[in-house]
């Protein structure tokens, strides 16, 4: 038991330290190495991606606070933006918490991994929409509120990936967007906590330091060591060169998602 809690104890100071360090949410980076820590753990494999997301987003709940009220102090925090879409938000994330309690493990993976490509192609080419429009209304709030909860529930991050691209195509300045987005992830992860909860209760037994599709063990450890490494990362920033770092870091994103489509591709028997 002690091995394992050590083994959450680092996957959380990495996270941590390359949040801290690349501005990068947490999910992206825990989501993969829970699954490799899941299998070598040997939970069950029609799970274990369940198992993944779910604490990811639990993780996000205690990471997203110190994150947002850091950004507020700053001013960097655009509240009316998130008064609005915040409904939106919480229908969409605990609707695909919902959807990928139905979903397999192989098809979660293999969503995950698309998801990992078009991040580490975004974070190579640099590139972010041109600021074009002005914030949609309340219907069009509350729909781009759903998409990102959906897809947030889906690969267990934050949503900073889809709701900054989105916030500086309407105009929100940058330090603005990320901050706002750091707020906007506190509802998600609270909404896909509950979903991945409510819809795993049924798959999972406490008995297995399961609480729905949350990993306790694992949520202890990540919580602990990424709060304390976070600021390490930070002052990290501030000496390395992150523009190279982050380039480096979406070859690493590329390796760990042609890893898990290759396994994806070996579970479903296609070699």
């Amino acid at each position: 038991m002690y091995t394992v809690l050590l083994v959450y104890l680092a996957v959380g100071a990495v996270a941590g330290v390359l949040a801290g360090l690349l501005g990068i949410g947490g999910g992206l980076v825990i989501v993969p190495m829970l699954v490799f820590c899941f299998t070598w753990q040997g939970l069950d494999p029609a799970i274990i991606m369940h198992l993944a997301l779910g604490t990811s987003m639990a993780s996000i709940i205690f990471t997203s606070v110190s994150s947002f009220r850091a950004h507020h102090q700053r001013g960097a925090v655009r509240w009316d933006v998130v008064r609005r879409i915040v409904i939106g938000i919480f229908v969409g994330t605990f609707l695909g918490s919902c959807v990928a309690a139905r979903l397999s493990t192989n098809f979660l993976k293999g969503f995950f991994v698309l998801f990992l490509y078009y991040v580490a192609l975004q974070m190579l080419t640099g590139k972010k929409p041109k600021p074009s429009r002005r914030l949609p209304g309340a219907a069009g709030m509350f729909g781009v509120g759903n998409v990102i909860g959906v897809v947030s529930s889906l690969v267990g991050i934050g949503g900073g990936t889809l709701s900054v691209p989105f916030m500086i195509w309407c105009n929100i300045p940058v330090h603005h967007a990320i901050g706002t987005s750091a707020a906007i992830g506190f509802p998600i992860a609270i909404a896909g906590t509950i979903g991945y909860i409510v819809n795993g209760l049924a798959a999972t037994e406490l008995a297995q330091a399961m609480l729905g599709y949350i990993y306790l063990p694992a949520l202890a450890g990540i919580v602990v060591a990424s709060v304390l490494t976070a600021p390490i990362g930070v002052r990290m920033a501030h000496s390395l060169p992150v523009d190279r770092l982050k380039k480096i870091f979406a070859f690493l994103l590329l390796a760990v998602a042609t890893r898990m489509f290759w396994g994806v591709i070996k579970a479903q028997g296609w070699l």
